[in-house]
């Protein structure tokens, strides 16, 4: 997920009323803030203040003040002598604390690690952040290295990951399509390409209570996901898979699906929560 652009209105400082009053319960400075932190991935572990502007479309010498700012709280830091920012580690506490607070990792982990060992694939479990899926657990089998390497933390496009997708199917209708409004507003030009695969992981939800993503997310990778509900009514996303050439369609829908569907029933039955069973 890319960080929000401001428009030029919001990048004047100070907020005029009229911006307030359209945005009562935001603070325009945190949200910027914020906004620069979302650039790092891992794909982009250094940026400059330059790339920062870029990504956020603020401007350069207020990004480049947000940035020191982070740096003095610990959230950032600056390459010695250099002018390239990194994450620091302040956003790692703040990870901790959130991530030990999801119980269901403690319960989800072994019985992931044995669903890994037993297919030979990947095993994660997601959350949604923004209009991607967030890693919080990930489990591989001991006897392969022919897994998708992502960890707790990777991030998982909605529109076209397994993961994404089955956390699209498990949300009440007006709120799944108000969603994939806003990814198509977000993928611009790439959305025509992504509508059709999307679509067609919905209604085989709805028909089979599980989505799939053949090379669509990662090339030469394919996965299924099932979603989860806790108890609390949130919305996760159990996800299996591997390479192509061993995760075939018959092997996804025939061996790794059913464990998946099982894995999420008992994990569901573990902390109180649900699973969404196929509409047809």
């Amino acid at each position: 997920m890319r960080p929000r652009t401001f428009t030029m209105a919001e990048q004047d400082e100070p907020q005029n009323n009229n911006q307030q009053a359209q945005r009562p319960d935001t603070v325009s400075a945190l949200e910027r803030g914020i906004a620069v932190l979302r650039c790092f991935d891992e794909q982009h572990r250094q940026l400059t203040p330059t790339e920062l502007a870029r990504l956020t479309g603020i401007p350069r010498p207020t990004v480049t003040r947000l940035a020191t700012t982070l740096v003095t709280l610990g959230f950032m830091t600056q390459e010695p002598g250099g002018e390239r920012f990194m994450l620091g580690p302040g956003v790692v506490s703040l990870a901790r604390v959130f991530l030990s607070g999801l119980d269901v990792r403690a319960v989800a982990r072994p019985r992931m690690q044995a669903l890994a060992e037993a297919v030979g694939g990947a095993v994660y479990l997601a959350v949604p952040d923004g209009l991607d899926m967030v890693l919080i657990e990930a489990c591989r089998p001991r006897s392969t290295m022919l897994t998708a390497r992502l960890d707790v933390g990777s991030r998982a496009p909605m529109a076209n990951s397994a993961l994404g997708r089955a956390y699209l199917y498990a949300l009440p209708a007006p709120e799944r399509e108000a969603l994939i409004e806003s990814l198509r507003l977000a993928r611009g030009s790439d959305w025509p390409s992504l509508e059709g695969g999307l679509r067609r992981a919905l209604d085989e939800a709805a028909r089979l209570g599980y989505c799939s993503s053949a090379g669509e997310f990662h090339r030469e990778i394919n996965s299924v996901s099932v979603p989860l509900i806790g108890p609390n009514g949130e919305v996760m996303a159990l996800n299996c898979g591997g390479p192509a050439f061993v995760f075939t369609e018959p092997v996804l829908r025939d061996s790794v699906a059913p464990g998946l569907i099982e894995l999420a029933r008992v994990l569901a039955a573990d902390i109180g929560g649900s699973v969404p069973p196929p509409r047809s």
